[in-house]
């Protein structure tokens, strides 16, 4: 079975939509759940926190199937940058590419699979920001622009799962 993890953004959990759609669609999936945000404490301390979280949970295995949502994809995306060779594919919903926190002059590209579905009408993270900076950082992307919002509801609903790990 492939080691496929799922993480959450920065206002859910593991338990959200988008943990139990994984857990069922893809059986064995991991869906921890991380720090909760709150607004008394600043972006940068809760990603350390969080990936302070993560990087055990990776640590055990190799050749991780990654799926990251928002602020879960900025930390899919750090993680993928400090150690590719733990990472078979990286998929990021709506992610948060910080370039405040992904430094494209920190880090050097890399070759991992990537595949973005970020919506058309999200209000929450800018998908040119984003393009321009998945553009940089990775080599081997596949950058789905979709017609949905933020949350990507009706986008996770509808793929197929299974097919876009297998591939």
């Amino acid at each position: 079975m492939q080691n496929i993890i799922f993480i959450h953004g920065l206002e859910s959990s593991g338990d959200g939509f988008k943990g139990q759609l994984f857990r069922s669609a893809l059986p064995g999936c991991l869906t921890p759940n991380f720090t909760p945000y709150t607004p008394q404490i600043s972006i940068r301390i809760l990603l350390k926190e969080r990936m302070n979280q993560l990087i055990p949970i990776l640590s055990n295995k190799t050749l991780w199937i990654i799926i990251g949502s928002s602020f879960g994809g900025l930390m899919g995306a750090l993680f993928a940058l400090k150690y590719p060779s733990k990472i078979s594919k990286l998929i990021l919903l709506a992610p948060y590419l910080s370039p405040l926190i992904l430094d494209p002059k920190k880090y050097s590209p890399i070759n991992v699979p990537v595949i973005v579905f970020h919506g058309n009408y999200d209000e929450i993270v800018s998908i040119k920001r984003s393009l321009r900076l998945a553009e940089k950082l990775f080599t081997n992307l596949i950058y789905n622009k979709v017609d949905d919002d933020h949350k990507l509801k009706k986008t996770v609903e509808a793929l197929n799962w299974k097919k876009i790990i297998e591939n």
